[in-house]
């Protein structure tokens, strides 16, 4: 699971700019200071690795007119996922077997299944719930919720027997923090979607990488 928060007048900026020109100087480096500035808690891609990933799906791409328009016309929404990723100030991402622990313990109930966690609708109780909770409070339920969840399978919780009980705690320690963080940074839009998910299904409205070019 990846959520990048994202500058939306950056995007939309872009996605008016001329196609031609747009490549020009996404080629010369020189678009760099629209680009907002990363997030120390997230991660982002550099500068340089996001451009040239652009520019390789961009190789696939022809026509004339906006951003949106040329994109559109040639269905590219795996490059419109990089645009997204560099207009962004960073991502949260987290393996989807663990995220059922950080959202369940976020919304207070148990999921169905693994698509409910990319739900508009779930999606807006966690921002509404952890903008009522505190970081360490989230943290420490995830937490309880993980030991709770081993010793209900018989796992072990003794370090000495597992090694890695540790690094697990750590990570979801970590995990659910960097969450709380991400959700409740205001001013961005909230993109979220999943490895090998079409990119034309990732995001949630307006923001739905599908509508922002079909519409």
């Amino acid at each position: 699971m990846r959520l990048h928060l994202v500058d939306g007048e950056c995007l939309n900026e872009i996605l008016e700019m001329d196609w031609e020109q747009f490549i020009s100087q996404m080629e010369k480096s020189s678009l760099r200071s629209l680009r907002p500035s990363p997030d120390s808690k997230l991660s982002r891609d550099f500068d340089i690795d996001c451009e040239a990933e652009f520019l390789d799906l961009a190789d696939e791409i022809s026509g004339q007119g906006t951003v949106r328009h040329v994109l559109s016309t040639n269905g590219a929404y795996e490059a419109l996922l990089k645009l997204v990723e560099w207009a962004s100030i960073g991502h949260w991402e987290a393996w989807e077997g663990r995220c059922f622990i950080y959202i369940e313990n976020a919304i207070g109930r148990e999921l169905e299944h693994v698509d409910d966690m990319y739900s508009h609708d779930v999606w807006d109780e966690v921002r509404e719930s952890l903008s009522q909770l505190g970081e360490s409070e989230y943290s420490e339920r995830v937490c309880a919720d993980w030991m709770q969840r081993r010793k209900d399978m018989g796992e072990t919780l003794d370090e000495s027997k597992d090694p890695r009980i540790i690094p697990t705690f750590e990570a979801h320690d970590r995990n659910s923090r960097t969450l709380h963080h991400a959700v409740n940074q205001n001013g961005f839009v909230q993109i979220l979607g999943r490895e090998h998910l079409d990119a034309k299904l990732w995001g949630h409205g307006d923001w739905n990488l599908g509508r922002l070019l079909d519409s």
